[in-house]
């Protein structure tokens, strides 16, 4: 049995790169990207009009001028409109270029317009108020956006807006879930009263369709050929293959051998944790990794969220930073395991990160996960885990605050 920090770093140790491709941006989001983006010229690409209003030269108000005469009306896109007079203007849309005879923008709610005159209301006007200027966003070959960090709407924006209509990202590792089990039955089926429905495989699906992976779903009944063809088949197909159940010391948990005859190399079987213990982790020599969870919900959840997710991660080139929260409550946990525990972590007024224990019924109380959202790693090294102490936290859920 390994500790969970042996067993991170071992799984850690499995990093892989699955290569790029080039996608459409209309395709991209949620990706990772894996180029630098740079501007194809300056942003804003010209000395750009913020307010709606007019567009006059400071110099004339310095002189005392208020009232200006308005020649000409400018939109969006235009061909910019000079004035020839110092006390001429140009009535300005937002985002238009303005003229290179003006400099100030005077917007709209400053101004009393009669008669085809503006009259400037305020005494404060500075010169080039309200005015982008051009290149001061960004310089033509700046870079933008930098990659190793995922596709969100404002990075779309952002491409679209430099003209990158097709973008490289990273290529996504073919992933396989199989479940174990002969108590398990699909979604939409009655099961027996000694039955269940399989959950693990859909949960497990739905997570990774966060990073854009679509997971293949297969079942297996307890049963040693079909377990080993089964697996040998998908060996051919998938980076990666998460199974779920069969890893433990019952009579028909034929997993962890079934993958010694074919081949996969144990890298570690146990780990000093609760829940999630008989966890199985392995590598072919063809580069497939395989992760061995146990069948309990709860174990899985914590499993794929602590060592899976993580890893990647880390192979499709996004960084991560760890959380901590501070108990609520004491805590008692007594085995020589590392706990995850169930908590539910929020923000209070002083901006503090806060974790409240629900410690539910073991590792088959899935409906526990529905209330919580993380799981708090609390240290192998002592038993009681007082209010106020801060430990690392693991959060399963994007709206926790």
């Amino acid at each position: 049995m390994v500790t969970v920090e042996e067993a991170g770093k071992i799984v850690q140790s499995q990093i892989k790169d699955f290569g790029t491709e080039s996608i459409s941006f209309e395709s991209a989001l949620g990706r990772v990207l894996a180029e630098d983006l740079t501007a194809d010229r300056d942003l804003p690409p010209y000395n750009r009009v913020s307010m709606d209003g007019i567009a006059i030269n400071h110099n004339s108000f310095e002189k005392g001028t208020k009232n200006f005469k308005i020649i000409a009306t400018q939109a969006a896109g235009d061909t910019p409109i000079d004035i020839s007079e110092p006390n001429e203007c140009i009535e300005i849309m937002t985002g238009a270029a303005i003229p290179t005879s003006t400099d100030t923008i005077i917007r709209y709610e400053d101004l009393d317009i009669n008669d085809g005159i503006a009259t400037i209301m305020i005494e404060d006007v500075k010169k080039g108020q309200n005015v982008h200027l051009k290149g001061t966003d960004k310089k033509q070959h700046d870079i933008v956006a930098k990659s190793c960090q995922v596709i969100d709407p404002a990075l779309i924006s952002m491409a679209v807006s430099v003209g990158k209509t097709n973008l490289i990202v990273k290529k996504l590792p073919r992933v396989v879930i199989i479940t174990t089990g002969d108590e398990l039955v699909a979604p939409n089926e009655i099961p027996s009263p000694y039955q269940i429905r399989r959950s693990n495989n859909y949960t497990i699906k739905t997570i990774l369709q966060q990073f854009c992976i679509d997971a293949e779903l297969l079942h297996i009944s307890d049963d040693h050929a079909q377990t080993k063809q089964t697996i040998a088949n998908c060996l051919d197909k998938y980076d990666v293959i998460i199974l779920s159940g069969g890893v433990s010391a019952g009579k028909f948990d034929y997993v962890p051998q079934v993958l010694d005859e074919l081949g996969v190399k144990k890298l570690f079987h146990q780990v000093q944790q609760r829940p999630g213990k008989p966890f199985w982790f392995g590598a072919h020599e063809k580069g497939n990794l395989v992760f061995a969870f146990p069948g309990n919900p709860v174990s899985t959840f914590m499993c794929l969220h602590r060592y899976l997710l993580p890893w990647l991660q880390k192979s499709l080139g996004l960084s991560t930073q760890n959380t901590y929260a501070a108990l609520t409550d004491d805590v008692f946990f007594k085995p020589a395991l590392k706990y995850f525990l169930q908590v539910k972590i929020h923000v209070n007024e002083q901006g503090q990160l806060l974790a409240t224990a629900l410690e539910g019924h073991g590792s088959g109380d899935y409906a526990n996960l529905v209330d919580s959202n993380a799981f708090m790693e609390l240290p192998v090294e002592t038993t009681n885990f007082n209010k106020g102490e801060v430990y690392r936290v693991w959060p399963f859920k994007n709206t926790i605050y």
